[in-house]
């Protein structure tokens, strides 16, 4: 190594400076394109007014819904009647079935004489004729005139009502219904407000933190958390009592299997008494879970399967197309320049309209159902294999082809044995990419009508109220893409000969 004298470097840089000392440019990209991002990010924060937008989210309205994809309610109300009398009553469909009586509920009950008044019964005057008759054919019916009978006097009679019921939210909150007073307590706090079976709600002193009333007089909304939320109005009680996890995802409340253990059920289906003589306990057990009118297993399964089958045919025709017609745009094959420019442009317009947009051509001229999720997918990704497929052709080795040709073969050996071999295992690895991913796609373009379990899980969504069974549909289609991504990786390193990581 030669040492250089500092005049003799200098004499370097004088005579090749641009090596020496870098341009301007080079010291200043790195600062000028950090400016520009930073100028970037504030205009769009500025544009799309993301601050505002951020300040406005209703976050405990997004949370709320969270908390729903994993929970479920009962909602039991609670009803004080004029006389005093007071009862309980659950919706029709809510998950606890029929005759609940929940350890979290204790009510109180008395036999009370009670006046029922009874509704006067109606008489019906009968006409003299009908219009054929009477006025001529196509005559008007003369009007039936109904008389009120004199009203009838109220029954008494004695009945069992409920004095007074009590409601655990948790283990320090509850609340308290009396024919004279509802009463909430949460921990330390405690809210009374008087029965006055009217409109207006008033409230004993001031509300806490963890109550709500937004406007004078009208109903007080109290919270418990995750445990649930109540509506206290002039003469009522609504319960949302939250539990953590899915209702009756098994056996719905018309189930002879509901409300019974894991243990009861599997001692009846490997050895119990038939509940249906007309079958098996264990046909009636799969019966009951398939057609279970809560979660609707059947055809949700059947409908991911309609998903699976519209990802695979629609990339099965596709990449059948794409193939031959590849072989046509690749300039080192296909020596003819008008034909390689028809077809690739013709790749072009199949891809250069995304999926969802073909989904809705085809929903439009087939009508809604998997044949328009299939076309949509064959016409996107004949567009986007053929691409793939004729730059695949036009990078291969050309020596193989070459070796092939020069003794003698045919044009079809020629690309049988010079260029197949090279293009094949990218061939398929490509397809298997695109399969996996239509499996995700075909979910999208299912929501635009083009059936499967997309048009299910759009019109769950549009309820607003089904969360649970739609995070069970979302479980299942991320399981589906996990399964299939695993055995597509696995797939194309296999086919490139490496071993899957």
């Amino acid at each position: 190594m030669i040492a250089l004298s500092p005049a003799e470097v200098d004499a370097l840089v004088a005579r090749h400076p641009h090596v020496v000392r870098p341009r301007r440019w080079v010291v200043w990209r790195l600062p000028l394109f950090l400016g520009c991002l930073i100028a970037y990010l504030m205009f769009s924060w500025w544009y799309f007014a993301i601050g505002q937008v951020l300040a406005t989210s209703n976050w405990q309205l997004a949370g709320g819904y969270l908390i729903q994809w994993v929970t479920y309610e009962n909602r039991p109300t609670v009803t004080i009647d004029a006389d005093g009398a007071m009862h309980v009553d659950f919706p029709r469909f809510d998950p606890i079935g029929p005759n609940p009586k929940p350890a979290w509920m204790t009510l109180d009950r008395v036999q009370m004489q009670r006046h029922v008044a009874q509704a006067p019964a109606v008489t019906t005057a009968a006409p003299a004729g009908n219009g054929f008759m009477t006025g001529g054919f196509m005559a008007p019916e003369p009007s039936v005139a109904a008389t009120p009978a004199a009203p009838t006097a109220p029954t008494s009679r004695l009945e069992e009502v409920v004095s007074r019921a009590e409601i655990r939210m948790t283990s320090d909150s509850t609340i308290t219904v009396t024919p004279e007073t509802i009463t909430v307590t949460r921990g330390a706090e405690r809210i009374e407000v008087p029965v006055t079976h009217a409109d207006l709600v008033r409230a004993l002193g001031a509300l806490p933190a963890w109550a709500e009333q937004k406007r004078v007089e009208d109903r007080i909304m109290v919270s418990f958390g995750f445990a649930g939320w109540a509506a206290i109005d002039g003469h009522s009680v609504v319960v949302h009592k939250r539990f953590l996890g899915w209702a009756n995802f098994l056996f719905d409340t018309d189930s002879a299997f509901f409300g019974k253990s894991a243990g009861e059920v599997i001692s009846l289906i490997a050895g119990g008494e038939r509940l249906d003589p007309s079958q098996s306990n264990l046909s009636l057990a799969i019966n009951d879970i398939l057609y279970n009118p809560s979660w609707q297993h059947l055809d949700v399964w059947t409908k991911l399967l309609e998903t699976i089958v519209m990802a695979f045919i629609g990339t099965l025709f596709a990449a059948l197309l794409a193939f031959p017609l590849s072989f046509i745009a690749a300039r080192n094959i296909t020596a003819n320049r008008p034909a390689n420019q028809i077809t690739k442009r013709f790749f072009d317009f199949q891809r250069s309209v995304d999926m969802l947009i073909w989904a809705l051509f085809f929903t439009r001229a087939f009508g809604p159902g998997p044949i328009s999720g299939m076309a949509a997918i064959f016409f996107t990704d004949t567009g986007s294999l053929g691409k793939l497929f004729s730059e695949a052709l036009e990078n291969i080795d050309s020596k193989p082809r070459e070796g092939v040709t020069s003794v003698g073969a045919a044009p079809v050996a020629v690309h049988r044995f010079g260029v197949l071999p090279q293009v094949l295992p990218v061939f398929v690895s490509q397809t298997l990419y695109f399969w996996e991913s239509n499996t995700r796609s075909a979910t999208i373009i299912g929501a635009m009508g083009a059936g499967g379990i997309g048009l299910k899980l759009w019109e769950s969504m549009r309820t607003h109220t089904n969360w649970p069974n739609i995070f069970y549909m979302v479980l299942l289609i991320i399981g589906t893409v996990f399964i299939f991504d695993t055995i597509s990786n696995a797939l194309r390193s296999r086919l490139i000969g490496r071993q899957a990581h």
